[in-house]
C-alpha cells in the first residue's frame, strides 16, 4: 500500500471539511455567518483530531488552525483558507514536469526584469548587488544537478529577494509550490531561502496565495 503524502493528506482534509461545510449549509435553520461557520469548523477539526481521522502528516496544521480558531473566531477565516488551499493545490497536483515548470518561471521572471543568476557556487555566505531589482539565485550545482528529464529529481533552493506573494503567485502560474521563505538559512545577504521539491511534494505547508 502506497503510503500517503503531505498533499494527500492535506487535500483530503480540506476537501472533507469543506463537505461538512456545504451539508451543514443545506440543513434547515442554519445561522451561516462567518463566525457560525468558524465557530462549526473549529469544532469539527477538534472531532478529527481527537478522533484521529487525518494523517499525523497533518497534525501540527490541524493544531494551529484550531488555536486560530478559538482564539481569533471569525477572523481566522477558515472556510477561505480551506478553499485556497483546495484550489492551489488541485492544481498543483495536476502539473507535470516541474523541471520545465521551473525553466519557464525562470525565463518568466527574467522577461520581467528579475535578475537571476543560476551558474553561481553558492556554498557559503554571499552578497549580491542587484541595485534594487528582484532578484533570485540557484547555486550552479542544483541547477546542473536536480533537473533531469524535464523533471525535479531533488530539492532545489531557491535564494530570492521579493515579495513573498509576488513569488508565489508567479510560481503559482507554473503550477509550482513554494515552501515558506527562511532567512535564517539562506547563504545569501538580504535573500530567503525557498524550496521547491520533486512532484511539488512539499512536507509542509506551502506559501498560500492572498
Amino acid at each position: 500500500m502506497t503510503e500517503q503524502t503531505y498533499n494527500q493528506a492535506l487535500l483530503e482534509l480540506v476537501q472533507a471539511g469543506l463537505a461538512a461545510l456545504e451539508q451543514r449549509a443545506t440543513n434547515g435553520n442554519t445561522i451561516n455567518t462567518a463566525t457560525a461557520e468558524s465557530h462549526f469548523l473549529c469544532s469539527w477539526m477538534v472531532q478529527a483530531l481527537k478522533e484521529r481521522r487525518f494523517a499525523k502528516l497533518i497534525a501540527n496544521d490541524l493544531t494551529q488552525w484550531i488555536s486560530d480558531a478559538r482564539s481569533m473566531g471569525a477572523g481566522a477565516q477558515l472556510p477561505s483558507l480551506f478553499n485556497r488551499i483546495n484550489d492551489q493545490y488541485s492544481a498543483a497536483q495536476s502539473c507535470a514536469h516541474l523541471g520545465d515548470a521551473l525553466q519557464a518561471l525562470l525565463t518568466h521572471l527574467e522577461q520581467n526584469d528579475w535578475l537571476v543568476i543560476l551558474d553561481a557556487k553558492v556554498d557559503t555566505k554571499l552578497k549580491l548587488a542587484s541595485d534594487g531589482r528582484h532578484s533570485l539565485i540557484i547555486s550552479a550545482e542544483q541547477y546542473q544537478t536536480r533537473i533531469k528529464e524535464q523533471n525535479i529529481v531533488k530539492p532545489i533552493t531557491l535564494y530570492v529577494r521579493a515579495n513573498e506573494q509576488l513569488l508565489a503567485q508567479t510560481a503559482a502560474i507554473f503550477g509550482l509550490l513554494i515552501s515558506q521563505g527562511d532567512k535564517k538559512s539562506s547563504l545569501i545577504k538580504h535573500h530567503r531561502a525557498y524550496q521547491i521539491f520533486p512532484d511539488n511534494e512539499q512536507p509542509a505547508l506551502a506559501i498560500l496565495l492572498d
